[in-house]
């Protein structure tokens, strides 16, 4: 019987952690999710084009670099599953919306930079790694990506404005 409770609190500190970081992970991502849905609403007027043409029948008044960057980490449950990833090989699926929200809320930052734009043109959008190299205790890497979006923002003028 004592070696069954040994067993026991033996899976539990194994498994609560794990079990812990899933429920807080999981419950502090849908908050960005839907952090970023209700910013995304907002900022709908504003269109974000990859392409460099502009319309030549309006002035344009002002255009300027904007900017926007996140940094990302990836919880200890989705790196747990990662890791078993990378032993069975596939779809690096706790990723995907890492990125993804990294994606999103860069693109938000650079509109939110100048919100009375018009028009964001040229838009580039690159990620990186940090700290891969970099060991915090024995074998640990910090998973984290930086996330960079920046474009051209562009507004017009009134039809009839001859300073182009």
């Amino acid at each position: 019987m004592g070696e069954l409770i040994a067993l026991l609190i033996n899976l539990l500190v194994i498994f609560l952690p794990i079990t812990i970081a899933m429920i807080t992970g999981t419950i502090l991502e849908r908050r960005h999710f839907r952090n970023i849905a209700e910013r995304e609403a907002q900022l709908s007027a504003l269109p974000v084009l990859t392409g460099k043409a502009i319309p030549d029948d309006m002035p344009v008044i002002d255009s300027r670099l904007v900017s926007g960057s996140v940094v990302v980490s990836i919880d200890y449950f989705k790196r747990f599953l990662a890791s078993l990833r990378n032993i069975f090989g596939g779809e690096m699926r706790t990723y995907c919306s890492l990125l993804d929200r990294g994606r999103r809320e860069a693109i938000l930052r650079m509109k939110e930079q100048h919100p009375g734009a018009h028009l964001i043109v040229n838009l580039r959008v690159e990620t990186s790694s940090i700290s891969q190299g970099g060991k915090r205790g024995k074998n640990k890497t910090l998973g984290s990506t930086e996330v960079l979006a920046y474009g051209t923002a562009i507004t017009f003028g009134p039809q009839g404005d001859a300073s182009e």
